[in-house]
Parts: structure tokens; C-alpha cells; sequence
């Protein structure tokens, strides 16, 4: 099952949470068009560092990557051992070599049985759907009973809530996305009603936390230096300034 796409050699991540952490991640991103590689491979090596934190070594175990895009994630978790698979919407994302056994699926029904996957994973997919409390429904569905979901997404109010055409969002979308489109002579990846979703941190936790399976493990920012957990408390500021909120859920049992 695993792939040669990727490279598989180990390499380290910076503590999290970290000043050094939020720089190294921030300069990434801003390299993502030429390095997209670059960029997605630390963010997967992070990311795996922060499911292992809270839910232990992942090899041996199944994790259900839905979303994953390119494979990126997938790929980090198998080379720790896992049992990973990739669940993509759009074939579109997969590029050119998706890992192997990729499958095109949908987030709202996913081909999995109940409580299948130890370790579910969604990372910046959220503001992409338009009933994220039907897509969480479906996440805890098939994670099996004491397992692990992560969750993370860029909420509107953050700088980088209107995605490529941020932070001119706060003026409005379709005022962002004319500049963006003025600015570049191309039109923007992302229109808001369409792909792209207003999801805000105050409603997503209380939605999780009125839940009755599964139990809030960790809200946190996902990468935010410092204080990750207390920004999230604060309502109001956290909307503007966790940047990417992180969800730590660990299923019931029934």
C-alpha cells in the first residue's frame, strides 16, 4: 500500500507549540505555490506529531485521512507504521501520483463501517463543506469506540479565513475575490457559498461538546505559538486570532 511519491527518510518538527514551530510552518505556507511539496510534507510531519501526542505511536493502527488532497498526510502516517488510506471528493486534488489504494469518496458518506478506523482525520477541510455538523456526524461514525478524531480548520474571522484572497474578506468576498482576480489576471480557487464556507469556532464547539459520543479531548489553536488552548477560551477574540482551530474529539463508547 504505500506509495514512492513521497520522501520517506525521518525528519524532525519543531516543538509544539513553538515560536520556531509557528515561523517555520508560517514560511512554508508562503512558499506553498512553488514548494507545494515542501510545505504539505512538514505540515504532515506536524500534524502526525500532534495525533501521536495525544493518541499515541500510530503504527500498527488504521487511520482514515479524509480530505487529504495530494496524500501528503497518508503518506507521513504510513511511513510511522499505519494503516492509512486516503478519501479524496475530488480527483481533481489528488495530483498527479496519489497514494496507492486513494479512493474517491464523499466526506458525508464515506464507504467505511461503523467504528472502523482508529485514528479519523481531517485537516483544513471543514470550511470547505457546507453541513460540517452532518461531515463531523460522519467522522465520529466511523471512528471506532475510544479512538482518536482530529480536526482542524480555518475559520472565517481569521486573517486567513477568505483563503488566496485574504484578508480582503473582512471587506467582503466579492469585493476580495474582484482584487484578487484584478491583481493576479486569474480567477480566484475559491468562492464563498460554493467551495469555500463562513464556519466560525463559537458554533463548531457547541456543537462537538452537545454531543453525547464523544468526549472534547483538546480546542485548541493549531498553530499558534504559544497559550494554543487559552485563545480558544475567549469569545469573540478566539474568531480573529486562533487562525486555525484544532479539534481533538475522542469517540464514546456507545
Amino acid at each position: 500500500m504505500h506509495s514512492n511519491s513521497r520522501p520517506t527518510e525521518p525528519r524532525s518538527t519543531p516543538k509544539d507549540p513553538s515560536l520556531r514551530r509557528s515561523l517555520a510552518l508560517f514560511r512554508a505556507f508562503r512558499r506553498e505555490q512553488q514548494d507545494p511539496d515542501g510545505c504539505y510534507s512538514l505540515l504532515a510531519r506536524d500534524a502526525a506529531d500532534q495525533v501521536e501526542a495525544y493518541g499515541g505511536p500510530v503504527r500498527g493502527r488504521t487511520v482514515a485521512d479524509v480530505g487529504g488532497g495530494g496524500g501528503w498526510f497518508t503518506e507521513e502516517f504510513r511511513r510511522r507504521g499505519a494503516h492509512a488510506y486516503l478519501f479524496e471528493p475530488d480527483a481533481g486534488e489528488l495530483g498527479p501520483k496519489p497514494p496507492a489504494g486513494a479512493v474517491i469518496a464523499d466526506g458525508y458518506l464515506l464507504p467505511l463501517a461503523d467504528g472502523s478506523a482508529d485514528v479519523v482525520f481531517s485537516s483544513n477541510v471543514l470550511e470547505h463543506i457546507a453541513d460540517p455538523e452532518t461531515f463531523l456526524s460522519e467522522l465520529v461514525r466511523v471512528a471506532r469506540p475510544g479512538g482518536l478524531i482530529y480536526v482542524s480548520f480555518t475559520n472565517w474571522l481569521s486573517p486567513w479565513g477568505g483563503h488566496e484572497w485574504a484578508p480582503w474578506h473582512y471587506l467582503g468576498a466579492e469585493r476580495a475575490r474582484a482584487r484578487y482576480r484584478r491583481r493576479t489576471g486569474k480567477p480566484p480557487k475559491h468562492a464563498l457559498g460554493e467551495n469555500l464556507f463562513a464556519v466560525h469556532i463559537g458554533p463548531t464547539l457547541h456543537q462537538v461538546r452537545a454531543r453525547e459520543d464523544v468526549e472534547v479531548v483538546a480546542a485548541r489553536s493549531r498553530y499558534w505559538p504559544f497559550l494554543a488552548s487559552a485563545v480558544v477560551r475567549v469569545p469573540g477574540l478566539r474568531e480573529f486570532a486562533t487562525w486555525n482551530l484544532l479539534l481533538i474529539l475522542r469517540r464514546c463508547a456507545p
